[in-house]
């Protein structure tokens, strides 16, 4: 793979590459990308979800996505083997295109500590 340096590169590299595993010929969006990263989090595979169990991957993707940040910090597994987080500090009131970029970054960030742009 070429070196991707910066985040509109590695954004483009990571939508591309997740896409082609993942998706049936429809580019990925941002709510997509978080709903696989919570499914990786929950480390239970893939597998059927009911939509209540779908929100809550998204929780634990955007919780495990922040941890970094200073926001969350996991707290425990439950009986079912779903991690919960807790609130270290409120997010703050970001605007739409703030809070994109912010998820960008996570979500970059994120895969980068599992050398997915090696």
């Amino acid at each position: 793979m070429a070196k991707v340096n910066n985040l509109k590169e590695k954004w483009d590299f990571l939508i591309t590459s997740l896409t082609e595993q993942f998706s049936d010929g429809e580019e990925l969006n941002i709510d997509g990308v978080i709903y696989l990263i919570g499914v990786q989090e929950l480390g239970q595979g893939q597998r059927k979800f009911k939509k209540d169990e779908k929100v809550n991957l998204m929780h634990i993707a955007i919780c495990k996505l922040l941890e970094p940040y200073g926001y969350y910090e996991f707290d425990y597994f439950d009986d079912d083997g779903w991690p919960h987080y807790k609130t270290l500090t409120e997010l703050p009131n970001l605007k739409p295109g703030e809070q994109t970029v912010l998820m960008k970054e996570a979500i970059v960030t994120y895969f980068e500590a599992i050398d997915f742009f090696k």
